[in-house]
C-alpha cells in the first residue's frame, strides 16, 4: 500500500508539474479554433485578440458587446483527473456570464456513469450571472448550488475556476472599475521577532488566533429551509436537532507563536523545513457528526467539500499537501474526531495578514442520483498583533476585511446569546431595584435567587462558558499600560457585556451582585451546598477571628498575581489556575487529573463551609472589591440599635459570615443573597421587627381606646 501511494503521488506530482508547463502557453491560442460562439452570443458578431490579455474582444458591427476568456490561461485548474479543465467563458462589459463552454477535461466522469451533457446542461445557472456585482455585495456565499451528484468533485472545481476566472480578468484590465477595489499591497508584514508565549486554547481563540464556528443538526435543517430544499431540510443526521453537526475550528499555524502552541515544538518544526520562504499553512480542527475531509480525496487526492478564497484567489487542496494529526497540544485544547494540517502552494500569492474565508460544502442526498449543497463561510483574520501594517491607505476591499468585519461577524453570530444575556441582566436589575417588594416575601426570593442561580450555571457558565476570570482583569491592566485597543476585548461579545454590566453593578450595589448572582462557579458552589443542607450535611463555622483574618489570603493572592503580570503576563496567566473556572466551568473537567482534584477538592470543602473558595481565595473576587470602594448607594438596610447589640440573627445566617459582630455588613465580603433583608422585615426572626410591629400594636390599640372613648364622650 506505502509503494502504490508513493507512484500514486509521483505520477499526480508528474501530471501537475505537465500542467504548470502547458499553463505557461497561452490557451487562447491553443483552444481558439474549438470556441463555439453560438454558446455565448447570438447574430452575427466578429472576434478580435485583445493585444495585453489573453482574451478575445466580441463585436456585433462595429460595436463591442462582451468578452472570452480561457480559465487556464487565469487560473491552475486542476481536476478529479490530476490534469487541467479548459473552460471558456462568456462575459459582457459589465461581468455578466453569457455562456460556458467546455474545451477539454480528462475527468472521469463518464466512469461513473454520468453523461457529460448532465454535467454541462448545469452551465445554464451561470446565465446572465453578474460575477463582479455579486462578489462585490459579498453575496456569493448565499447562492444556491446545484452540483451533479456523482460529479461533484469536477463540478464544484469548475465552478469555483468560472467565478474566479472571471474576478481576475476583470481585475486585470479594470472592468467596470472593478480594480479600483484593490490594493497592490499587502495589509501587512508578519512580524517575525514577536517573542514566543505559551498561550492556552481559550487565549488564542479569544485573541481570534483561533476562529471557531459550531452549527447544530437543526441549524443546517434551518439553511435548507431557507434555500427551499425542504426534502433535504427532513433528512437529518441525529433525530436531536441540538446534536452538533460540525464543531469547526481553523489556525494559520505557520505563524510561529500560534503554531508552537497547537502543534507542539516538534511537529512546528517539522512544518517549517516543508515549507519554503513565503508559503503558509492551516489547520482544521472539527468534530460532529459532518466530515471537512470526506472521503473523495482517498480515491482522486483532491478534497472536494472545501476551499480557502482570499480575494479573487481560490485554494484547494490535495492530498499531498495535507497531513492528518491526532491532537491539540495547546493548554485546554478540545477533543476533534479529525485534524487536518493544509499547505499552501509554493507561489500561491496568499496574504497571511489579509482575511481568508474556508468555504464548506455541506450536503445531504435527498436520493440515490441526487443531493442538495449549501456553502457554510467561516472567516479568519489573523489578529495585528502578528504582523505590522503597510503604510499605505486602504482600499474598500481592505476595510471590508479588516478586524472590524471580524468583530462584527462574531457579534451577528452570537445575537441569540446576546440577547438571552441582556434580559437575564435586565432581569436582575429590576431584581435588586425592586428588592424592597421582593424580600417582603421569603418564599418569593428564594423562588427567585435558586431559579437565577440555575439558570447562572447552565446557560452563563455551561453553554455560553460567559466565566469571567481575573485573568481579564490582569489583561486589561496589562493593556492599559502598553497600547489600549477596544478589539482584543470586543471578539467575545458576552465576557465584554458582562464585564460592562458589572462596571455599572460596581457603582451601584458592589461587587456582591456578580459574585452573588452571576458568577457560574459560585452558584456551582451555592447550589451544592444547598442540596448538602437538604441531606443534613453538618455545616462548619470558623471561629470569627480566624474567618476574619482569612479573608486576607485571596487579597495577599490576588496582589502575587498583578505583581506577576508586571513581570510577565504570560507566567501569571500559569498562576491564575488557583481559579478553578477553566476546568469546571470552560471544560467542563475535561483536563489532567491535578487540575480536576484541586477542583473537586474545593466543591467538596464547599459542602461544609458554604462558598468557601469565595470567601478565602478568589482574586477576581477582589479586583472587583477594590472598585466598588466607591459604589454609590447603600442599599442594604440595617436597625442600627438593634443589629449587633443585642441582635445576631442575620450574622449567625449569613452565608459567607460577611456580617461583623457588632452588626455592620462588610460589602467586600458579602455577595447580596438578600437574606439578611428577608429577616429585616421577618415579623418573628427579627428581634427589632417584633419590637416594631408590637409598637405599632400599642400604638394603633392607643389610638382605638383614644377613639373609643371620644365617641362615648
Amino acid at each position: 500500500m506505502l509503494i502504490e501511494n508513493t507512484i500514486k503521488k509521483l505520477f499526480l506530482t508528474l501530471f501537475m508539474s505537465l500542467s504548470f508547463i502547458v499553463h505557461g502557453d497561452v490557451q487562447l491560442d491553443k483552444f481558439r479554433n474549438k470556441i463555439d460562439l453560438s454558446i455565448f452570443y447570438s447574430g452575427l458578431i466578429t472576434t478580435q485578440k485583445m493585444s495585453n490579455v489573453p482574451a478575445l474582444r466580441i463585436f456585433q458591427g462595429q460595436k463591442p458587446i462582451g468578452y472570452i476568456i480561457i480559465n487556464t490561461d487565469f487560473n491552475e485548474t486542476i481536476g478529479y483527473s490530476g490534469k487541467p479543465i479548459h473552460i471558456a467563458i462568456g462575459i459582457d462589459n459589465n461581468g455578466q456570464i453569457q455562456g460556458v463552454q467546455i474545451l477539454k477535461h480528462s475527468e472521469p466522469i463518464v466512469l461513473t456513469g454520468i453523461p457529460e451533457k448532465r454535467l454541462t446542461d448545469k452551465f445554464i445557472r451561470y446565465k446572465n450571472f453578474n460575477v463582479i456585482k455579486t462578489w462585490l455585495k459579498d453575496q456569493f456565499d448565499n447562492r444556491k448550488i446545484d452540483a451533479v451528484s456523482g460529479a461533484t468533485v469536477t463540478d464544484r472545481i469548475i465552478d469555483d475556476s468560472v467565478l474566479h476566472t472571471v474576478l481576475k480578468f476583470a481585475k486585470k484590465i479594470n472592468l467596470s472599475g472593478f480594480a479600483n477595489n484593490f490594493s497592490n499591497s499587502k495589509v501587512g508584514t508578519i512580524n517575525k521577532n514577536l517573542p514566543i508565549q505559551k498561550k492556552s486554547w481559550q487565549q488564542l481563540l479569544s485573541s481570534g488566533a483561533i476562529s471557531h464556528s459550531a452549527i447544530s443538526v437543526g441549524d443546517v435543517n434551518a439553511q435548507y429551509l431557507k434555500n427551499n430544499y425542504n426534502i433535504a431540510a427532513n433528512i437529518t443526521e441525529s433525530n436531536n436537532l441540538k446534536d452538533t453537526f460540525i464543531d469547526l475550528n481553523l489556525a494559520l499555524v505557520s505563524i510561529k507563536e500560534i503554531g508552537q502552541n497547537i502543534l507542539g515544538k516538534a511537529e512546528y518544526k517539522n512544518l517549517i523545513s516543508k515549507l519554503s520562504k513565503d508559503q503558509h499553512a492551516i489547520l482544521v480542527m472539527a468534530s460532529g457528526l459532518y466530515s471537512f475531509r470526506g472521503t473523495g480525496f482517498v480515491r482522486g487526492g483532491l478534497f472536494d467539500r472545501f476551499a480557502v478564497e482570499q480575494g479573487t484567489n481560490i485554494f484547494r487542496f490535495r492530498d499531498m499537501q495535507y497531513k492528518r494529526l491526532a491532537k491539540s497540544y495547546a493548554d485546554g485544547s478540545p477533543k476533534f474526531t479529525e485534524i487536518g494540517l493544509f499547505r499552501f502552494p509554493k507561489k500561491s500569492n496568499f496574504d497571511p495578514s489579509a482575511s481568508w474565508k474556508f468555504n464548506l460544502l455541506i450536503n445531504r442526498a435527498i436520493n440515490v442520483d441526487e443531493k442538495k449543497f449549501y456553502n457554510h463561510i467561516v472567516k479568519y483574520q489573523l489578529p495585528e498583533y502578528y504582523y505590522e501594517k503597510t503604510n499605505i491607505q486602504k482600499t474598500r476591499n481592505d476595510i471590508k476585511s479588516n478586524k472590524n468585519s471580524l468583530i462584527k461577524d462574531i457579534w451577528k453570530d452570537r445575537k441569540v446569546d446576546i440577547i438571552i444575556l441582556f434580559i437575564a441582566l435586565l432581569a436582575l436589575t429590576v431584581i435588586f431595584f425592586e428588592q424592597d417588594r421582593l424580600t417582603s416575601s421569603a418564599r418569593a426570593t428564594s423562588i427567585v435567587r435558586n431559579s437565577f442561580l440555575v439558570f447562572t450555571l447552565i446557560w452563563i457558565g455551561f453553554i455560553s462558558n460567559d466565566q469571567l476570570s481575573v485573568v481579564n482583569v490582569l489583561t486589561f491592566i496589562n493593556v492599559l499600560m502598553h497600547k489600549f485597543n477596544w478589539d482584543f476585548f470586543l471578539l467575545d461579545p458576552l465576557i465584554f457585556i458582562s464585564w460592562a454590566s458589572v462596571a455599572a453593578i460596581v457603582l451601584l450595589w458592589g461587587r456582591g451582585v456578580y459574585c452573588g448572582w452571576l458568577c457560574p462557579f459560585g452558584a456551582l458552589q451555592e447550589l451544592l451546598n444547598k442540596v448538602a443542607k437538604y441531606f443534613k450535611v453538618p455545616q462548619v463555622k470558623l471561629p470569627w477571628g480566624l474567618h476574619e483574618r482569612s479573608w486576607a489570603i485571596k487579597y495577599l493572592v490576588f496582589l502575587g498575581l498583578l505583581g506577576i503580570s508586571f513581570y510577565s503576563l504570560e507566567l501569571a496567566e500559569h498562576f491564575s489556575e488557583i481559579e478553578p473556572f477553566k476546568t469546571v466551568v470552560i471544560l467542563n473537567f475535561n483536563r489532567t487529573w491535578p487540575f480536576v482534584v484541586y477542583a473537586l477538592i474545593l466543591l467538596f470543602i464547599g459542602l461544609f463551609i458554604e462558598r468557601f473558595y469565595c470567601r478565602y481565595l478568589c482574586p477576581l473576587g477582589v479586583a472587583l472589591a477594590i472598585p466598588a470602594k466607591l459604589r454609590i448607594f447603600d442599599w442594604l438596610k440595617r436597625y442600627p440599635k438593634d443589629c449587633g447589640t443585642p441582635c445576631q440573627t442575620c450574622a449567625n445566617e449569613c452565608m459567607v459570615d460577611a456580617i461583623h459582630p457588632e452588626g455592620n455588613i462588610n460589602d467586600n465580603e458579602c455577595m447580596q443573597c438578600l437574606h439578611c433583608q428577608v429577616l429585616y422585615k421577618d415579623q418573628h426572626k427579627c428581634p427589632a421587627k417584633v419590637k416594631e410591629v408590637k409598637r405599632d400594636l400599642r400604638h394603633k390599640e392607643m389610638r382605638e381606646n383614644k377613639k373609643q372613648k371620644k365617641q362615648k364622650t
